[in-house]
């Protein structure tokens, strides 16, 4: 047991920072409902990889970094920008077929690098379990630095994503802070992909925020819900993972959504 335990702790720990940080941009996410914007920074930032492995780099060097953060960069700009009140259009809809375009040039550029496809694979996949002590410090380096940043400007943050259109009247610029923090989701984003995959980051940032959302009205006690139901899923995929030799990221996935099934469960038997 001792021995599982070792093996398991660093990935652990990774999970608990991504908890932590996707957690609480889940639930703005969910606020301002922009429910794939994770999805599509998120393959913004695997084409990213993708584009730099055609160049010759290797799939977790600092140029495939660059690369995939100035992708998301580039994405976060996009985003920012076409959220408008006149447009008509449904920013969800303009952030929907970013992620399919970004997919299918994924795919493409793909078969243009050496192993292109396996890559792809890992980028949805993940690759957790592997995780080492060093890769785990640099991201909660990065998390530590985007979670300082929107603690400090929090009431910022907090006042769009209950209200853009009360936020704009009170003189909040909505454009300059909606690209700060597409910006540093996106930092997040392109970091936790690179060791969790797609699927995985996706699920962190949208589960347990449902269930948040659903327990409390109040920000605290969201945050603890979201990290409570994290933190057991993390756990639960994990230990699966190890026991019966699981892929880990998908392992969590579908732990995380056991947990989101049987939290509805027991919200219709209370009200029975």
């Amino acid at each position: 047991m001792t021995d599982v335990l070792l093996f398991l702790a660093a990935p652990f720990v990774a999970c608990l920072i991504l908890v932590a940080i996707l957690g609480y941009l889940g639930l703005h996410v969910l606020e301002r409902e922009i429910i794939f914007v994770d999805l599509a920074l998120a393959q913004i930032a695997a084409l990213g990889t993708v584009v730099s492995m055609v160049f010759g780099h290797e799939p977790h060097s600092a140029a495939a970094f660059a690369f995939a953060l100035g992708s998301t960069v580039i994405g976060a700009a996009v985003f920012s920008f076409t959220r408008t009140k006149e447009s008509g259009v449904p920013q969800e809809a303009l952030i929907g077929i970013t992620f399919v375009v970004a997919s299918a040039a994924t795919i493409v550029v793909a078969d243009l690098a050496p192993e292109g496809a396996e890559h792809v694979k890992e980028l949805l996949a993940g690759a957790i379990v592997w995780v080492t002590w060093p890769s785990v410090a640099r991201i909660l380096a990065v998390c530590g630095v985007v979670g300082l940043f929107h603690y400090l400007f929090r009431q910022r943050f907090l006042a769009i994503s209950e209200g853009a259109d009360a936020a704009r009247a009170a003189g909040i610029g909505i454009r300059r802070w909606d690209f700060l923090f597409y910006l540093s989701f996106g930092l997040v984003i392109t970091v936790a992909v690179e060791i969790a995959g797609v699927l995985m980051v996706f699920a962190y940032l949208v589960a347990p925020a449902i269930v948040a959302l659903a327990s409390s009205r109040r920000w605290g006690v969201r945050l603890m819900v979201a990290w409570g139901v994290g933190g057991a899923a993390s756990a639960i995929g994990l230990l699966a993972s190890y026991r019966w030799d699981f892929p880990s990221g998908p392992a969590i996935v579908c732990a995380l959504g056991l947990l989101l099934v049987s939290y509805a469960g027991w919200r219709r038997v209370r009200r029975v």
